[in-house]
C-alpha cells in the first residue's frame, strides 16, 4: 500500500493559515494513494496497517505523568478512545483522531468543502461526517502496533482551552450517530447532577470502557473522573460556544 504521511506544523507548513490549510497543502502534493494523518506531538505507531477502505480509523494512547491532571486526562482518553474503536466496530462510527488516521488520498481531496476551513480546528470529526454522508467505506484497525501514543496537556489552562476548542464545534455536527451520542453524553451527566445516585449506573458503563482500553487507569482516578466531569463539561460548553476564534 502507497502512503504519503502527513504532519501539518504550526509555522512551517501552514503559511499562517492554521491545520486545515497545512493539511490541505500537503494531501494536495502528495502522490501516494493513501495519506496517514499525524500530529506532530504524536509518537507514531510500530507498524503501517494495510487496508483498502477509504478511512481506516486508528487507535491512540494517551500517555504522561503522575499529576492528577494527567491522570484524569489519560482516564478520560481511555474512555474516549474505547468508544471510538467500538462504535466504528459496529459500522456506526461517532469519533475519529487526525492524530492517527489513514485516509484515501483522493476521497480526501473530494471532502475538502465539507471541511468548515473557516474554523481552524476539527478536520477529523467534518471529515468523518462527509465520508459516512457519502456512503464511503470506514473501517477499524485495533491492535498494540498501529496504537500511536499522544502525551497529556501539562497544565489546566492548556486542558481548558483544548476542551473547549472541542465543545465549540459540537454544533456544526450534523450526523445523526455523533448527535445522539452527544446528546446520550450530555443527558447522563445532568442526570447525575440532579440525581447523584444515577452514578451508580452510569459510572460501570463508564468505568468499562475505561478499563477495556487502558487497564493501568485506578478505580480511584476513574472515580474521580466520573465526579467532576459533568461540571469541567459544563464549563467547557459554555466556553466553547461562547468562544469566537478556534
Amino acid at each position: 500500500m502507497s502512503i504519503t504521511p502527513i504532519i501539518p506544523r504550526r509555522g512551517i507548513n501552514d503559511d499562517g493559515k492554521g491545520k486545515k490549510h497545512a493539511l490541505h497543502k500537503l494531501i494536495a502534493a502528495a502522490t501516494t494513494e493513501y495519506v496517514w494523518l499525524q500530529d506532530d506531538d504524536v509518537i507514531p505507531s510500530e507498524k503501517t496497517p494495510e487496508t483498502d477502505a477509504d478511512m481506516l480509523i486508528l487507535p491512540l494512547k494517551m500517555t504522561g505523568g503522575k499529576s492528577l491532571l494527567e491522570r484524569l486526562q489519560i482516564a478520560e482518553y481511555a474512555a474516549i478512545q474505547q468508544l471510538t474503536i467500538e462504535s466504528a466496530q459496529q459500522g456506526k462510527p461517532v469519533l475519529c483522531s487526525g492524530a492517527n488516521l489513514i485516509v484515501r488520498r483522493e476521497r480526501w481531496m473530494e471532502s475538502w468543502g465539507d471541511l468548515h476551513s473557516e474554523i481552524p480546528s476539527g478536520d477529523d470529526m467534518f471529515l468523518l461526517e462527509s465520508f459516512k454522508r457519502r456512503g464511503l467505506r470506514i473501517d477499524v484497525a485495533d491492535a498494540p502496533e498501529y496504537t500511536a501514543r499522544i502525551r497529556a496537556v501539562p497544565t489546566w489552562r492548556a486542558f481548558f482551552r483544548q476542551r473547549m476548542r472541542w465543545a465549540g464545534k459540537a454544533p456544526r455536527f450534523t450526523d445523526k450517530d455523533i448527535r445522539r451520542c452527544g446528546i446520550k453524553v450530555l443527558v447522563a451527566n445532568i442526570l447525575q447532577v440532579l440525581c447523584p445516585l444515577v452514578l451508580f449506573v452510569k459510572f460501570p458503563i463508564e468505568y468499562r470502557l475505561i478499563k477495556k482500553r487502558d487497564a493501568s487507569v485506578s478505580l480511584l482516578d476513574a472515580l474521580l473522573l466520573e465526579l467532576l466531569y459533568p461540571f469541567y463539561m459544563a464549563v467547557c460548553l459554555v466556553g466553547g460556544l461562547f468562544r469566537h476564534a478556534w
